[in-house]
C-alpha cells in the first residue's frame, strides 16, 4: 500500500464523480451489472468516502444513516491494481469512524459472497441466507462497535 493512500470525505464534485467513475469500472466494466442498478437515490444523501492516491482517485464506499444507531456501508470499490493492498480496508475503517463520530454503534452492509472474508476479516458477521442481489450472491453483515 502507498504511503501516499489518502482517504477522506468525498467533498467536491470532482471527488464525487471521481467515486462513481471507480464505482463504474468495478461494478458496470468488471461485474456487468447494468449502470442504471449501479446509481440510486441514496446516492444524493450518502457520506462518500475516496481513496486517492497521486491526485488520482482509487477506491470508494459509502455510508447511509439508518436512524436507530445504524449506519449500512455499501458500494465498496477499488480500482484492480489496488486490491490486495490495504485500500478497502482503510474505505472501510474511515467509513466506520464516520459513522461512529454520527453516534452510529451498529454497521450493516450486504457483502457479495466471495468477498466475505474480507469484511469477516474486520469484525463482521453473517446474519442470514445467501440472497441475490443484481444476480450476485450476496450475505448481509452487520457489526457492532
Amino acid at each position: 500500500m502507498s504511503e501516499e493512500l489518502l482517504v477522506k470525505i468525498a467533498e467536491t464534485e470532482e471527488e464525487r464523480e471521481g467515486a462513481i467513475a471507480v464505482r463504474m469500472r468495478v461494478f458496470v466494466e468488471e461485474q456487468r451489472i447494468p449502470a442504471d442498478a449501479e446509481l440510486d437515490a441514496a446516492d444524493a444523501t450518502a457520506l462518500h468516502a475516496v481513496a486517492v492516491e497521486s491526485g488520482r482517485i482509487v477506491g470508494t464506499g459509502r455510508l447511509i444513516d439508518l436512524g436507530e444507531r445504524q449506519g449500512q456501508i455499501g458500494r465498496m470499490a477499488v480500482d484492480q491494481e489496488h486490491r490486495r493492498h490495504g485500500t478497502g480496508g482503510r474505505i472501510l475503517l474511515f467509513l466506520e469512524e464516520q459513522g461512529r463520530q454520527q453516534g452510529m454503534t451498529e454497521f450493516i452492509l450486504h457483502a457479495q459472497e466471495y468477498v466475505k472474508s474480507f469484511y469477516a476479516g474486520h469484525g463482521y458477521t453473517e446474519h442470514g441466507d445467501v440472497f441475490l442481489e443484481v444476480d450476485i450472491p450476496h450475505v448481509e453483515m452487520r457489526k457492532g462497535s
